[in-house]
């Protein structure tokens, strides 16, 4: 199984069009080493899909796009593998799966638009409840390409995706906020968001996919104790970033994210996991001081051997 970042930062990106906070104006002006990031985004593959008829000839390998990106056009033309070129129109794209029905991950389906077939897309009830009254994207496809609606139930059940026959998907429930239109933003729904558990049949090799968690229960736990590679919610460092940035009236957690740093906070959960497991933050906003590569937090970070998502990073299970 081999996963590539297409997109490492939340909502906004980095640094974000308007903003002038530490991060985004030294990165903009050099004074702060740092890496630009789009919004975050996955695909996933098995390989091959079929074996070489030819010494030189091999079946290019589908991948799966796990959430669509305001960016994904531009994620897209970074991977020129994604673009296989077997026809006039073509893409390596074999499917969407989508962890929350938020702007940042699914706005990216309009610019999809021009596929040749409906795109199948796996999301759970509520997702599509947000995505087809809250803000109806998917009923505005419904005049391009369409899309093939796969039910995706959050059960912890095993599922196979499209395009990747052999690797093994389930989808738990995770505590977050529903988007801000979604029609259970005040009376969140189990499914509203999720981690996506990924097994490789061949390997037994998991991954745990979880770019937004507002806290972790015994579930998503025991998933992430079990997994070759947790790549989990690093919005932000400390719970009154915001804050005391000025940028926000609410605190992380109240936002639907769990910081880093504080009493239960995500490193305290990764310090608890097997030595051998993977451990990379991702889905990284903007204002958290991670990003910039001198930081002292970006020092804790590598004493405690956890990572940094970035744009590109390939991870092979």
């Amino acid at each position: 199984m081999k996963i590539r970042v297409l997109g490492s930062s939340a909502g906004g990106g980095f640094p974000q069009w308007n903003c002038n906070c530490r991060n985004c104006a030294g990165v903009r002006s050099g004074a702060v080493r740092a890496q630009p990031r789009t919004q975050s985004s996955i695909a996933v593959t098995r390989g091959h899909t079929g074996e070489a008829t030819h010494h030189l000839t091999r079946s290019p390998a589908s991948w799966v796009l796990v959430n669509a990106s305001p960016d994904i056009l531009v994620q897209l033309r970074a991977s020129p593998d994604l673009q296989p070129a077997r026809a006039m129109r073509d893409t390596a794209i074999a499917a969407v799966v989508l962890v929350d029905g938020q702007v940042d991950h699914t706005t990216g389906l309009y610019m999809l638009r021009e596929a040749t077939r409906p795109w199948p897309l796996w999301c759970t009830d509520a997702v599509y409840g947000d995505l087809t009254r809250g803000n109806p994207i998917l009923k505005v496809l419904s005049h391009y390409c369409g899309i093939d609606h796969r039910v995706m139930v959050p059960d912890g059940m095993t599922f196979e995706v499209d395009g990747t026959p052999g690797l093994r998907w389930q989808a738990l429930p995770v505590a977050g906020k529903p988007a801000p239109y979604s029609p259970n933003r005040q009376s969140p729904h189990p499914g509203d968001n999720v981690a996506l558990l990924i097994a490789d049949e061949r390997t037994d090799a998991t991954a745990v996919y979880a770019p937004g968690l507002e806290a972790i229960d015994a579930r998503v736990w025991q998933a992430m104790q079990s997994a070759s590679c947790v790549l989990v919610d690093g919005t932000f460092w400390s719970n009154d970033e915001m804050l005391r940035a000025g940028l926000s009236r609410h605190t992380a957690r109240e936002i639907g994210h769990l910081p880093q740093s504080g009493d239960g906070g995500m490193l305290e959960w990764l310090a608890r996991l097997p030595a051998a497991t993977r451990k990379i933050l991702t889905h990284v906003n903007n204002t958290n001081p991670i990003l910039d590569e001198d930081s002292p937090e970006r020092a804790e970070l590598k004493r405690r051997g956890v990572e940094v998502a970035w744009d590109g990073m390939e991870i092979t299970l």
